[in-house]
């Protein structure tokens, strides 16, 4: 049995990812949850320099990071359908999710990954606008491309997986999005294996004093 170490299901954006890429490749895997001390408060807190969660170790094969499992999956279960199969798709897919996996990083600490909370009127500040923005226009060229309902048509990939904790922060902190994009996140919202995770994490009893700001 594989295994896939994560943090909390409520709070971090990259456990998230690699939870969604492993169960989109069809491996069977045992959660191992990391308890809340302070190297994983400094994953959650943008802190930590090298962080070796989600971490996932299957036969003789230890990876972190959340695209290189992303990439080692799609090497071990090439018929999962992880990445398109058009050539030029794939190519695009891949760079949107590296994108995603090295930027984005006002965004992050503007807008942190908080599935309990909701925040009705919300000011981004003017650092992590260019970040939203820049979401937008990724969504709305792939949406315009490969006709939806996920980022490369008719079913999920790597991209939705890396995008998917994004949909959760529009909606806590109630980002406004054309009715396009808005319906995007609905998908990923309504995605089973999201809504399974957002379960998980509505029964998670912790919390991060330094993430439940109130405004």
């Amino acid at each position: 049995m594989a295994t896939l170490t994560i943090s909390s299901k409520n709070y971090s954006s990259w456990s998230l990812r690699g939870w969604l890429l492993c169960r989109m490749a069809g491996l069977e895997f045992e959660e191992v949850h990391v308890n809340l001390d302070e190297e994983a408060r400094q994953e959650l807190l943008l802190l930590s320099p090298s962080v070796l969660v989600p971490r996932l170790v299957h036969d003789d094969v230890t990876v972190w990071d959340t695209l290189a499992i992303g990439q080692y999956l799609v090497e071990t279960f090439p018929k999962a359908g992880l990445l398109p199969t058009d050539r030029v798709a794939r190519a695009h897919c891949r760079a949107i999710s590296g994108e995603m996996h090295s930027g984005f990083y006002n965004l992050r600490s503007a807008l942190p990954m908080n599935l309990k909370a909701r925040h009705e009127s919300f000011k981004i500040f003017s650092g992590a606008r260019p970040d939203v923005e820049r979401i937008k226009t990724i969504w709305s060229e792939c949406l315009e491309a490969y006709r939806g309902p996920y980022l490369f048509g008719k079913t999920p990939t790597i991209a939705d997986a890396m995008y998917a904790p994004v949909c959760t922060r529009f909606v806590t902190y109630a980002v406004s999005l054309e009715p396009e994009l808005a319906a995007y996140c609905d998908t990923i919202l309504d995605w089973p294996l999201m809504k399974e995770w957002t379960e998980g994490a509505m029964e998670e009893p912790d919390e991060i004093i330094e993430l439940e700001v109130e405004f």
